[in-house]
């Protein structure tokens, strides 16, 4: 494994624990009158990433990659 590869599943990790944090705090707090547009702005790019994420370790894109790889290892 190699780092940029490594550097992908840090960035993924981060992003799906923002999110879950982010969703917990939600629930668990209130949210100050001020503040409540920016936080749905906020939740919505962190939502925006996690799709990303989970699109691309389940969806076609890691297939691709991984078929990639097999081509270009002659396997």
């Amino acid at each position: 494994m190699d780092t940029k590869e490594i550097a992908k599943y840090i960035l993924g990790g981060l992003i799906v624990i923002g999110f879950f944090a982010l969703l917990i705090l939600l629930v668990c707090k209130s949210i100050p009158e001020g503040n409540t547009e920016m936080l749905h702005m906020v939740v919505g790019a962190l939502i925006g990433a996690f799709v990303t994420v989970v699109g691309y370790h389940y969806g076609s894109s890691q297939g691709s990659q991984d078929k990639n790889e097999i081509i270009k290892n002659g396997q």
